[in-house]
């Protein structure tokens, strides 16, 4: 893709409605731009994250054995009313009633009508277990949006549900959601701590909540400096369950949270089915969640320094970034091209930067978008026969014939 082409708003100053680093880089990049407070539009590159990472949630989800499906995000208010969580939710849901005079609501969340669906659909023990699970546009309506992507009133989340017969098949279900989980945060470029949590509203016995270290973030961990190990923040309880060694106090940002929730739902909403006794007996569910739009901002809140954002391999926008120094000189130009022309032919994702503009604007907006290749090609280029490569991330760089550089370039992404 040409950067000419490509509708990359990057900005030389700090924007001021950014409050946290990630904002602010999402911002100046020309990821994103705010539509209003808690309402975000993904401009090229971060839509371009945004579809990597549910690439790989839908890789993990399926290995699983789970189905996606798309839920509706406009839903009858009366299912949430079988539930009680109208007035649990109360006033962070969107509620209104339409011109036929229904009440309704954007989902913000969907066990009533995953619950709903699978009523209607599983009837016997021989249908379970399932595990259904979709990416879809959740709302609430946050009285104080903060942080950008971090705490919005529109915002993207992944959410399975596991559905069985009984206790057993649960846990077996869970635990694949738990390691499905430490996966997709691995290959996101995201150092987790797991702390068991509170159920809060959603219910159930048992949860897990999956958090990433930032100063920004809203929930307090403590953390075992020895060991690593982390659990929720409790006052006057600062040893660590696993060493006995003390606990420290850290800032963090939830990015996906998992709950065995029984039969909450199942039981409310009369979601059975027929056991191999012929007896009628409520379902056993499981909840499954990860902030996906959530994930773009932590990923850049453990993954930046001064000069920008340092992309994960597996979420960049693009694999490299093709910065010709000067665009008016045909043989730099000519060069250039020819290298990107190879990148794309063996399936690279490559940014070419045809821009006029002078080195140091390239080199700046190279580093800020933090794709974790740039390849240089300037006039020393042409004078040495070779190319300039730099690994975002260290900062290394290496000057080689054109040759060399795409075996480093192999080498960086396919080992």
């Amino acid at each position: 893709m040409y950067w000419s082409k490509a509708f990359i708003p990057t900005l030389k100053e700090m924007p001021q409605e950014a409050e946290s680093l990630s904002h602010k880089f999402l911002l100046r990049s020309g990821a994103m731009r705010m539509l209003m407070a808690g309402a975000y539009i993904y401009l090229p590159l971060g839509l371009k994250v945004l579809e990597n990472i549910q690439g790989i949630i839908r890789q993990e989800m399926n290995s699983c054995g789970a189905s996606e499906l798309l839920l509706p995000a406009l839903h009858p208010l009366e299912l949430w009313q079988k539930t009680g969580r109208d007035k649990d939710l109360g006033e962070v849901m969107f509620k209104f009633t339409d011109r036929r005079g229904r009440k309704l609501a954007l989902g913000p969340t969907h066990e009533e009508v995953i619950t709903e669906l699978v009523k209607g659909q599983v009837s016997s023990y021989r249908q379970l277990p399932l595990v259904l699970y979709q990416i879809q546009t959740k709302f609430r309506d946050e009285i104080r949006p903060r942080f950008g992507l971090i705490r919005a009133c529109e915002f993207i989340m992944k959410d399975a549900y596991s559905f069985d017969q009984d206790e057993v098949g649960l846990d077996k279900n869970y635990e694949l959601m738990y390691e499905a989980y430490k996966r997709i945060f691995k290959r996101c470029g995201l150092d987790i701590l797991i702390t068991e949590a509170d159920s809060g509203v959603m219910g159930g016995k048992v949860s897990h909540e999956f958090m990433v270290q930032a100063p920004l973030g809203e929930d307090i961990v403590l953390v075992c400096a020895k060991c690593r190990k982390a659990k929720a923040h409790k006052e006057g309880d600062n040893l660590c369950p696993a060493c006995k060694s003390p606990m420290e106090k850290v800032n963090a940002i939830e990015v996906g949270h998992i709950f065995k929730l029984g039969t909450k739902y199942s039981q409310s909403m009369q979601a059975n089915f027929s056991d191999d006794k012929g007896e009628l007996k409520p379902v056993i569910m499981g909840c499954y969640g990860i902030g996906v739009s959530r994930l773009v901002s932590a990923i850049i809140e453990q993954n930046n320094d001064p000069d920008g954002i340092i992309w994960p391999k597996e979420v960049t926008p693009y694999q490299i970034i093709v910065l010709p120094l000067d665009v008016t000189n045909q043989e730099v130009m000519r060069q250039a091209e020819d290298f990107y022309k190879q990148l794309n032919a063996l399936g690279f994702s490559v940014l070419f930067d045809d821009r006029d503009v002078r080195p140091g604007v390239k080199f700046k907006d190279a580093d800020l978008l933090g794709i974790p290749l740039e390849v240089v090609i300037g006039k020393e280029s042409l004078k040495n026969n070779s190319l300039e490569l730099k690994d975002r991330r260290t900062k290394e760089k290496l000057v080689k014939p054109a040759a060399e550089i795409l075996a480093k370039i192999r080498e960086f992404y396919h080992g």
